[in-house]
C-alpha cells in the first residue's frame, strides 16, 4: 500500500465513524494541524502515530492499512458498557451523557446508544433530527414530550418507542427520579423527498 492511500483510508474511516479532525486530535493525542496533514499526505506518520491514530478510530491498525474500501465487518461483538463516551447536542450541558456502542462498526446503517439522563439546572429544549429511533428505558424513569409540553408521556424500565424521523421531541427526569438509562438507536438520515 502506498502512503497516499493510507492517509485517505484515515480519514475515511474517522468520517464513517462521524468524527471531527478535532475530535480524532483529541482521542489520539495529535494536533488537529498533525490529523489534518497527515489526512493530506503532508506529513508521513510513525508506525507508533499510526498505532494512537487507530486506537482513536475503534479500528485495527490492518484496517488503515486495508486495500479494501469496504471496512465494515460481517459482526461485531460488544457489551453496554464499554460505550464510546460521545459529545452530542451539548449533552453534558443538559444532564446527558451518550455513550456509542457500535462506533467501531465502520459503515453502519444504525448507530445504538446507551443515554444516562441526570439532574440539571438546563433542561434541553425540543429537538428534531432527520433519522428514525427506537427508544428502550433500561433504569429510572423518563417524562418523553412529543410535539409540544403537553404530550408528556412517563416511560418505566421495558417501555419503548419508535419516533419516526423530524418529529420534535425532548426528554426529562420524571419527577422524583434522579437517574435514568435509556438505549437508542437511530438510523440513516431518511432520503430527501422529491
Amino acid at each position: 500500500m502506498n502512503l497516499l492511500k493510507l492517509s485517505q483510508n484515515i480519514r475515511r474511516v474517522r468520517l464513517a465513524q462521524g468524527m471531527t479532525v478535532a475530535g480524532l486530535a483529541e482521542k489520539s493525542g495529535f494536533s488537529k494541524g498533525f490529523i489534518s496533514q497527515v489526512e493530506n499526505f503532508r506529513q508521513s506518520p510513525s508506525l507508533k502515530a499510526l498505532l494512537k491514530i487507530s486506537d482513536a478510530l475503534g479500528v485495527s491498525l490492518s484496517a488503515l492499512f486495508d486495500e479494501d474500501e469496504n471496512y465494515g465487518r460481517e459482526y461485531l461483538f460488544g457489551r453496554l458498557d464499554e460505550g464510546e463516551k460521545l459529545y452530542r447536542d451539548d449533552g453534558e450541558k443538559h444532564g446527558i451523557n451518550y455513550l456509542a456502542l457500535a462506533y467501531r462498526q465502520i459503515g453502519r446503517r444504525m448507530d445504538p446508544f446507551i443515554i444516562e439522563y441526570t439532574p440539571c439546572d438546563n433542561p434541553r429544549g425540543f429537538l428534531r433530527h432527520d433519522t428514525e429511533e427506537f427508544f428502550v428505558i433500561l433504569e429510572g424513569s423518563l417524562d418523553f414530550h412529543l410535539f409540544d409540553d403537553r404530550t408528556g408521556h412517563i416511560m418505566k424500565p421495558g417501555d419503548t418507542l419508535y419516533l419516526r424521523a423530524n418529529i420534535p421531541h425532548r426528554v426529562l427526569l420524571a419527577p422524583g427520579c434522579t437517574y435514568a438509562k435509556a438505549l437508542a438507536v437511530y438510523t440513516d438520515p431518511a432520503p430527501a423527498l422529491e
